[in-house]
């Protein structure tokens, strides 16, 4: 049990009706799960409102409630606050309960549109190979030291986002590293936790289903900078023309990071294979396990930040050298007879070209490139045409096929990605309604030596078509398909 005045510090309160001098059991905003004693926040979310719940949870044996509107009918020995933000209530609130974990350790926080699960990732695997205990918060799993944990979100909701931070302090970890999406930020989730620092990768067009514009999108990466302490370091790709804007009303410490501009941290690249890269970091020459150049832009903000945070150089190159590929980003597999298959997550328009060009860079010969791509359903609709126009530009064969279509039409997504697909290029695309058939289609069209990139879903193992989530795994299905090569 916490006290409700303790875990009230520092939320913005209009009215109270009732005492706060109770103890309370948890935090809950999901009034399915409330138990006696809890305290209910009412969020207004954007298909539905909590306060709508509000009698439910006290039915379920909530006793405080936390909303912005006050009820018509308020209830006498419950606990009614209102509060100017729910969301922002939300997250401070759970940041006290747990007594503020994030103030206890470093957390660092990876905002950007492409790069966020490769750069957390690989904080934590060179932290812990440097002999640390580490924690990560990221899309595709959250660590607490080594055990592991499914995640759902990006960003997980602030209340989930502590525990976890909890749970690593309990372990003795000292550094975590954390992606921040977008939608955590304007969401509130980030609020009321501590951040040893900031980094920012690059923006491009995504998520404009949520931000309706590419600006607001822009400036809500921005506060999250914006709000750093100046204890902290706020690390940015100078590169990227949205890197200085990000630090504009930072109090953090600025640093920058880039291949083409001056900056505090530089790499060069020296040498592309398919096996790796010999890149130069402030003049010194580390062969790395990484291919394209958008990860070397990662791996520079990796160095960069394990300086920030205390590391040796030479112990960090020496460790960079070790990294492993992060699941289902740039993952491939080769075939018996030399085919080359990529499982990529590239789903936005510029991380699909920046991998398309990676491919065609490190191309020896007359090796073909097949793409096969998708656009996900509920999502924004303009990048559909754009990541088609890609697809096709920059391939041999472009193979468009299904890609989580949750509510909406398969078949009417892809004929929205081909309408940006130019006359000069509609021969060289195909489109395969299955992705299982559409990745056989690949192999069986693939010859010794060319390379298949497989975009879009990269390390997620299901596909989302009308609310069902039905197990399927590109790796899978494409090492499958080799298998059934070799066999005929």
């Amino acid at each position: 049990m916490k006290n409700l005045k303790d875990i009230l510090y520092k939320v913005s309160i209009h009215q109270v009706f009732g005492s706060t001098a109770i103890d309370v059991n948890q935090l809950v905003f999901d009034s399915r799960k409330i138990e006696k004693n809890d305290v209910f926040v009412a969020q207004k979310g954007a298909s539905v409102d909590g306060h709508l719940y509000i009698d439910k949870a006290i039915s379920l044996g909530a006793i405080v409630i936390i909303c912005e509107d006050f009820p018509s009918d308020k209830k006498q020995g419950i606990t009614y606050i209102q509060v100017e933000d729910a969301n922002a209530a939300l997250a401070i609130m759970a940041s006290n309960f747990y007594e503020n974990p994030s103030s206890k350790f470093a957390v660092v926080g990876v905002t950007g549109t492409n790069g966020k699960t490769t750069i957390a990732s690989l904080l934590y695997q060179l932290f812990h190979k440097a002999g640390y205990k580490v924690g990560l918060l990221s899309t595709v799993k959250i660590l607490v030291d080594e055990t592991e944990f499914k995640a759902t979100h990006t960003t997980p909701d602030s209340v989930t986002i502590n525990m976890y931070l909890d749970r690593m302090l309990e372990a003795g970890v000292e550094y975590c590293f954390m992606e921040v999406s977008s939608h955590g930020i304007h969401q509130k989730r980030t609020e009321g936790l501590t951040f040893a620092g900031g980094i920012f990768t690059n923006l491009s067009h995504d998520h404009l289903d949520y931000h309706d514009t590419f600006a607001a999108y822009r400036n809500v990466k921005k506060s999250f900078f914006d709000f750093l302490p100046k204890s902290a370091f706020a690390l940015t790709n100078i590169d990227d023309k949205n890197g200085e804007f990000m630090l504009q009303n930072t109090k953090a410490r600025k640093k920058t990071y880039a291949l083409k501009t001056l900056a505090d941290y530089k790499s060069k690249i020296l040498e592309k294979q398919i096996s790796g890269t010999l890149i130069s970091v402030d003049g010194t020459e580390v062969w790395t396990k990484l291919i394209g150049v958008f990860n070397i832009y990662n791996l520079t903000a990796i160095i960069a930040t394990a300086e920030l945070l205390g590391l040796e150089k030479l112990e960090i190159l020496t460790i960079v050298s070790q990294l492993e590929s992060v699941s289902g980003r740039f993952q491939y597999v080769m075939s018996d007879d030399g085919i080359t298959a990529i499982i990529d997550y590239a789903h936005t328009p510029d991380a699909l070209k920046n991998v398309l060009e990676t491919i065609n860079d490190i191309r020896t010969g007359n090796e073909k490139v097949i793409t096969v791509v998708g656009c996900g359903g509920d999502r924004d609709k303009t990048k559909r045409p754009k990541m088609a126009h890609i697809a096709a530009q920059l391939s041999n064969q472009a193979i468009f096929t299904s890609d989580n279509p949750r509510t909406e039409n398969a078949q009417t997504i892809l004929d929205e990605m081909e309408v940006g697909v130019s006359l000069e290029n509609y021969r060289k695309t195909l489109t395969v309604l299955d992705r299982r058939q559409a990745i056989k289609t690949a192999c069986k069209m693939a010859e010794t030596g060319d390379i298949i990139l497989i975009a879009g879903k990269g390390h997620e193992n299901y596909q989302e078509i009308k609310g069902v989530r039905a197990h399927f795994d590109d790796l899978e299905e494409v090492t499958f398909c080799f298998n059934q090569l070799k066999k005929n």
